[in-house]
């Protein structure tokens, strides 16, 4: 066993399927990328996961159902991903692994949040020990239990001189702000490529937008925007986090039933032209949250240089990094490939490095980022 090898797994919002990546973690901070894959959830589990994540009625079998089919989704993608690096699996010291979020909610009386993929199941499948669960500790101590990349964007990102935002662009969208001198902030700050997947989903049936090139074609509907940007989400104050539990198509389809009978007398928006403002509220809950940042900290932008660092499949979207770009006009906006860290493995980095945290008693939540009372060690060990 190479103590320094870790892989990390990941499975987010937007529902696309795992990434996993292999990385030699002698420095943390510097973590050497060996290998990555990328793995497609079929489409049979992929509804499963949606019909959860939306609030359909399912039984508890079909709750265990899609936690082991979760789970061999990783377990597959583990075996190609160390089969491509030509690496044994005995030399991995553990995985990461992440799970899908069926559920989060960490306002109310209740507060959870839940990921499926049983980690037993990887451990044992691969014969590797598997760091897992990394987000309720945190919410039991008062966190929100998200984000959590912020803290790998602080050990890796940083830098002594340059104010930098680093924009997770994934289903949803969070940011971590790193100021030269100041604690890491962040949060979530609205959807992501989520609702615009949903939508092209809907109409063309197609995956997700190619490079934002449908959403060019439309144009924003301005009360639609107005009404999108008015949900109380975007006034709250951080820490906060959301997921598809709040942003999903009933609030969209809800949106666009207010809109016209508000406005019955006038044209509705075309398909194309809710794809392109769906795509301009990504792009302005973005920046106007960096804006508050910058406001809060008193920092001027024309004074000091700035960079909006993307990663995530956002990262590929070249109309929405051309609209981030134009919002920003004092800012330097580039994926995190620019700073040798490939956008789309980005999220698996960071649970191979807590997955290291965590067999080595270290905590990995950033309290300033997540609200929890203290600093604490994420997840637990699931032994093969």
């Amino acid at each position: 066993m190479n103590k320094h090898l870790y892989i990390g797994a990941m499975s987010g919002t937007s529902l696309d399927g795992v990434d996993a990546v292999l990385t030699d973690l002698a420095v943390p901070q510097a973590p050497r990328l060996l290998g990555s894959v990328h793995l497609d959830f079929d489409s049979t589990l992929r509804q499963r996961i949606l019909d959860l994540c939306q609030g359909q009625r399912v039984t508890l079998s079909e709750v265990g159902v899609v936690d082991i089919g979760v789970a061999f989704a990783y377990v597959e993608a583990v075996h190609r991903l160390l089969q491509v690096s030509g690496v044994e699996a005995s030399a991995v010291k553990a995985i990461g692994a992440h799970g899908q979020t069926v559920h989060h909610e960490p306002q109310g009386a209740v507060r959870f949040t839940w990921q499926l993929g049983d980690p037993n199941t990887l451990a044992v499948q691969t014969g590797i020990a598997v760091v897992s669960d990394f987000r309720r500790r945190d919410m039991a101590l008062g966190g929100q239990g998200a984000p959590l990349a912020p803290g790998f964007h602080e050990l890796v990102l940083r830098h002594p001189d340059r104010i930098r935002v680093v924009l997770n662009c994934g289903g949803i969208a969070n940011i971590s702000v790193l100021v030269p001198g100041q604690p890491c902030a962040g949060y979530d700050t609205g959807p992501a490529n989520m609702l615009v997947d949903a939508w092209i989903q809907t109409c063309r049936a197609l995956p997700f937008d190619a490079d934002g090139a449908w959403a060019a074609q439309g144009q924003v509907d301005a009360p639609l925007l107005a009404a999108f940007l008015a949900d109380p989400y975007f006034a709250l104050s951080a820490p906060k986090s959301t997921g598809r539990e709040h942003f999903n198509m009933a609030w969209l389809e809800n949106h666009l039933a207010a809109r016209q009978a508000v406005s019955a007398s006038m044209q509705p928006p075309s398909d194309v032209d809710v794809q392109a403002t769906l795509l301009e509220l990504t792009a302005r809950s973005i920046t106007d949250e960096v804006h508050k940042v910058m406001d809060a900290q008193q920092v001027r932008p024309q004074a000091v240089g700035c960079d909006l660092l993307v990663c995530g499949g956002g990262a590929f979207n070249t109309t929405l990094m051309r609209r981030l770009t134009a919002l920003l006009p004092r800012w330097q906006v580039a994926s995190t490939a620019s700073q040798g860290i490939p956008p789309e493995s980005m999220e698996a980095l960071a649970f191979a490095v807590f997955a290291q945290r965590t067999v080595a008693g270290l905590p990995a939540n950033l309290p300033s980022v997540t609200g929890a009372s203290r600093p604490c060690v994420l997840g637990a060990v699931y032994l093969p």
